[in-house]
This record gives structure tokens, sequence and C-alpha cells, in this order.
């Protein structure tokens, strides 16, 4: 089944401030760069990005910004997977 969630505007602008950051962790702009192909497409997330958002929701050391990446990363995954 399709999930047909977008990214909200408060994940989008988080997004966008984690691509301009030149400290941000590769993981965290590949959340951010995810979350914002979802913001007006009808766009899922990818098996790959599905594993690492899950594996930094997993994890104590990464923040508290990118865990909310990953969450809405896969808010936005297939229903079926």
């Amino acid at each position: 089944m399709k999930n047909t969630k977008k990214t909200s505007k408060q994940i989008a602008s988080l997004a966008a401030k984690i691509l301009n950051d030149k400290n941000a962790s590769k993981i965290a702009k590949e959340l951010a760069g995810s979350a914002l192909s979802q913001k007006q497409k009808n766009n899922q997330t990818g098996t790959k990005m599905e594993d690492k958002a899950s594996q930094v929701l997993g994890s104590n050391k990464y923040s508290e910004e990118t865990k909310k990446l990953a969450a809405s990363v896969l808010s936005q995954s297939n229903k079926n997977r």
C-alpha cells in the first residue's frame, strides 16, 4: 500500500537547515535530502533509507534533530514493508 504522507513544514525547515550546515553528519544530510524529496511529491522512503533511519533511531550517538528526520522518513515508508 502506497504511503501518501508528506514532509511537514517544520521537518522541511529542519532538513534545509541540516543541508546548509557544513558540520552536519553525512547521515543527517542523507535523511534531510530524503525528507525534502517527500515534501511535495508522492515519493516514498526506499528500503536502504528505511534501514538507515531505523539505525539512527536505535542509537544513542545521533542528535535529536537527526532522530526527528529519521522518524519523519520512516513514517513515509511503504506500509507493506
